[in-house]
């Protein structure tokens, strides 16, 4: 790894862990940077989610007060999540590489079209109401099934995870938006965990650790500044961003 590649790696970690504390997605600034300098897709993710524990971390401190008043329903998703996260773990670690290498640009390709359409989803979610609501059991069960199914995706593909769990909570909770990001960022962070800890003890030596430690370096330090100041940031100018690369990274791994 060279200087110029390790710094870019270090950069890439400071904007995705910005952009998962606010928006969600932020592997797809990371995940394409692995990719465009020649790290394996598997390696290349399995990389990342351990890289990105750390922002993972401090975004969700960041937005604690925001989780006040949300344990009741965050003991059903929480166990979804991880039951989620362990399944997609296992599917990385033991389907063969080539599928994961056919289905990682499909995955790809549909998360920047979240991304794309992330404004109406979360103008969706924001119309579903006050948080005072009381939440009936039958939607209770479609949240847990629906957080179980994102965490399947985020163990397998973390990209574009947190923009999956807030389409999944908007549609179902009478939530605001930054109480939604709260909990997103707290069960993404319980797959990320997960996974890391799966990758580590499965696949240990397939795993780059130079750059997984220089993204939980600098996810570390975006993940405080997205909770923060990124509220402040221009969403389309994010959006952009985590689409050009994401291209980029899509341009590598199909040719």
């Amino acid at each position: 790894m060279t200087s110029i590649e390790a710094i870019t790696i270090l950069v890439a970690g400071v904007g995705a862990g910005a952009i998962n504390a606010v928006v969600g997605s932020g592997t797809l600034i990371t995940f394409p940077t692995l990719v465009a300098f020649g790290f394996p897709p598997v390696t290349a993710t399995m990389s990342n989610a351990i890289g990105l524990v750390a922002g993972g971390v401090s975004s969700t401190w960041g937005y604690r007060r925001e989780l006040v008043g949300q344990g009741p329903r965050l003991r059903w998703q929480i166990p979804a999540s991880l039951g989620g996260a362990i399944l997609g773990s296992w599917l990385l670690l033991h389907l063969p590489d080539t599928v994961f290498e056919l289905v990682v640009p499909v995955l790809l390709f549909l998360a920047l079209i979240l991304v794309v359409l992330q404004p109406k989803i979360q103008a969706w979610a924001k119309r579903r109401g006050s948080h005072e609501a009381d939440l009936s059991t039958t939607r209770l069960i479609v949240l847990t099934g629906g957080t179980f199914a994102v965490g399947v995706y985020g163990g397998y593909f973390t990209a574009a995870q947190g923009i999956l769990l807030l389409g999944v909570m908007g549609a179902i909770l009478p939530e605001s938006i930054q109480r939604m990001n709260g909990a997103k960022n707290l069960l993404a962070l319980i797959v990320n965990i997960v996974a890391a800890t799966a990758y580590t003890l499965v696949a240990f030596d397939r795993i780059s650790w130079a750059a997984a430690g220089l993204i939980a370096v600098g996810s570390l330090f975006g993940g405080v500044l997205g909770a923060h100041y990124g509220r402040r940031l221009s969403p389309k100018a994010l959006r952009g961003t985590i689409v050009v690369v994401g291209l980029i990274g899509l341009w590598r791994l199909l040719g």
